[in-house]
């Protein structure tokens, strides 16, 4: 059996001399355009981000954080970046040492949680979820620039604290409220209707 990927089945599609293959290959124009003018203007980046979560549905509370979340994680990431830290894998054993100190899971056993399979995991978290992961990032980077962490072992501890310090004001929340932050709700679609978050 042959496989490809995303990017093998696209060139595939862009091969393919039949008519049948042109209203593919005009959506991968348009698509590669306005890839293009997002690097000529990255502000036209975050506007069809905000355009698509609004065509799925979410209400315009939930972007603002999303959006707000999104600018943290970029900021994080960045100082990673600069501290010597390799991206992909050392970012996601980082993000799991900010999740798992902030809310008692990593990212993987969160998406569990939440019954989500391929899904971003905060595109179905609920307001106060996205809250304590902006602060366990904004906390991560805080103490990382603060104590000029350099390469993964350093950065790693660096994580720890800045989750524990989500992870604190959650439970002092979930203590205070009576209520559990983290919610196995998602916005997965259910017989034709969102399960709306709380």
């Amino acid at each position: 059996m042959n496989c490809a990927n995303t990017e093998g089945i696209f060139r595939i599609i862009q091969s393919i001399p039949s008519p049948k293959a042109e209203p593919f290959k005009r959506w991968l124009a348009r698509v590669g355009y306005e890839r293009v003018q997002e690097i000529e203007d990255p502000e036209l980046a975050t506007k069809r981000t905000r355009a698509l979560y609004k065509a799925k549905g979410y209400p315009d509370s939930w972007i603002e954080k999303r959006m707000r979340g999104i600018e943290v994680r970029a900021t994080l990431t960045d100082e990673w970046k600069k501290r010597g830290v390799k991206e992909e894998q050392e970012y996601a054993i980082l993000t799991a040492e900010i999740s798992k100190a902030t809310f008692g899971m990593t990212p993987s056993e969160y998406k569990k949680f939440k019954k989500l399979k391929r899904e971003n995991l905060c595109d179905h978290m609920n307001d106060l979820e996205l809250i304590f992961t902006m602060l366990g990032e904004a906390a991560t980077t805080e103490i990382a620039k603060n104590i000029d962490t350099q390469g993964l072992p350093e950065n790693k501890v660096a994580a720890q604290k800045g989750g524990s310090v989500a992870g604190k004001a959650r439970k002092d929340l979930e203590k205070k409220s009576g209520k559990k932050v983290s919610t196995k709700e998602n916005y997965l679609p259910r017989k034709k209707e969102r399960k709306k978050l709380k």
